[in-house]
């Protein structure tokens, strides 16, 4: 073990020097009364030899300080205990020769009446180690030896704890510090995903209220094409038009609705358009039963319906042309879904494009990826046989009431118009 600075205290300087002069002066004191109380002494104890004996316990509360800081300086430990241990011995040793010199040797010749002097002559130095006179003193020095390591030893026992309280305030802080972190990410990923939602619920009300006025345009285009041309036919219009308005008033806000609704809706608009087309629509349905109570996005069908009608019925110039509306539930790779299905038999795509005139369209791919990111798709392509096929596909999502019994959508519907 290298050298190194004294212990580290964990009590003030004045106060160690207070307690060892009070230890020493106590046991000088102790030992006096002890002398005093002996009943076979000749003589009564003197006070000479009572400052005597004092005087030797305040030779070692001076020599305490100096033992200890030794000790302190160099303790022997693992790997290096010879060297340190003879030196402290050494030490001692000379403490012990120092206090017998001054008590029986000094002491004796200066005050003669202050204390006796060994017994056979004057005391010297090679008297004292012959006679071993000085082993009671070596053995008060090593007495403060062993109090030196003890004072080391509960040094640095305060300072480990200090030093594991310290490293427990430490990563207690640590910890606060990360449950702190922790809640600051999880409030702002609520407040994120509060204002995705947000975002998306003013995203979809944009789409709807584009939606809207569209449809209604284009239902007003048509009643004012047949005002002329067939009144009986705009009164029809008007009635199946203002069941168009109370269901678009009954979604409201709603982002999701039964099939069913759906279903209800698309056959009053193609009521409308059939009156428009003047016997030259005929329409079909394919609504499994299993598929009138799933969620779909509010008129998700309705431009797709449109958009059959008016680029795909609507540029058959001769003949009757036909609007087919499917729906079903099946099992896929990615789980139950829902499979809706516009098809007319017009002319078809001109090319690789959309037919023009797609806001409705647009407008339910937008609406889809807002709802449901990848999980939903919507494809518009050529249909086998001729004519145009619109498929959406949706996450199958059951709705929570039922429809009563006599609701005309509750039924499915295989049928021709």
């Amino acid at each position: 073990m290298t050298p190194r600075d004294p212990a580290p205290r964990a009590w003030p300087v004045r106060a160690e020097l207070a307690w060892t002069a009070a230890f020493w002066l106590g046991l000088g004191v102790l030992f006096v009364a002890r002398e005093a109380a002996r009943p076979w002494r000749e003589s009564p104890l003197t006070a000479p030899e009572a400052l005597g004996t004092l005087a030797e316990y305040g030779l070692w509360a001076l020599a305490t300080p100096v033992v200890f800081w030794a000790v302190a300086r160099r303790p022997a430990g693992r790997g290096a205990w010879a060297g340190p241990l003879a030196v402290q011995a050494a030490l001692a040793g000379a403490a012990a020769l120092a206090v017998e010199a001054v008590t029986r040797g000094l002491l004796p010749e200066l005050l003669p009446t202050l204390r006796p002097p060994r017994p056979g002559g004057p005391w010297t130095l090679g008297g004292a180690v012959r006679g071993l006179w000085f082993l009671d003193e070596a053995v008060v020095a090593l007495g403060v030896v062993v109090a030196g390591y003890a004072r080391v030893a509960l040094a640095d026992a305060r300072a480990r704890r200090a030093d594991a309280e310290c490293s427990a305030a430490d990563a207690a802080r640590a910890a606060a510090d990360r449950d702190r972190a922790e809640a600051d990410r999880q409030r702002a990923e609520a407040e994120s995903a509060r204002l995705a939602g947000q975002l998306a619920d003013a995203r979809l009300g944009a789409l709807r209220a584009q939606l809207h006025p569209h449809f209604l345009f284009n239902t007003l285009n048509a009643v004012s094409a047949l005002v002329e041309r067939d009144p009986e036919g705009v009164q029809t219009l008007v009635a199946r038009l203002s069941s168009l308005l109370r269901r678009v008033l009954e979604v409201g806000d709603a982002a999701e609705v039964p099939l069913r609704d759906e279903v209800a809706f698309a056959r009053d608009y193609l009521d409308v358009q059939r009156v428009r087309f003047q016997g030259r629509l005929a329409t079909e349905e394919d609504v499994a039963v299993g598929a009138l109570g799933v969620l779909v996005p509010p008129l998700v069908l309705q431009p797709l319906v449109e958009n059959a009608v008016q680029h795909g019925v609507g540029r058959i110039e001769d003949g009757v042309g036909t609007v087919r509306v499917s729906a079903h539930v099946g099992d896929g790779p990615e789980g139950r879904r829902l499979v809706l299905a516009v098809e007319d038999d017009g002319p078809g795509l001109d090319g690789p494009a959309e037919r023009p005139g797609g806001v409705g369209v647009a407008n339910t791919r937008a609406r889809l990826d807002a709802l449901y990111g990848d999980a939903a798709r919507l494809t518009v392509g050529p249909r086998a046989g001729g004519g145009v096929r619109a498929e959406v596909v949706l996450p199958y999502r059951p709705a929570g009431a039922a429809r009563a019994p006599g609701d005309a959508a509750a039924q499915p519907v295989t049928a021709r118009a």
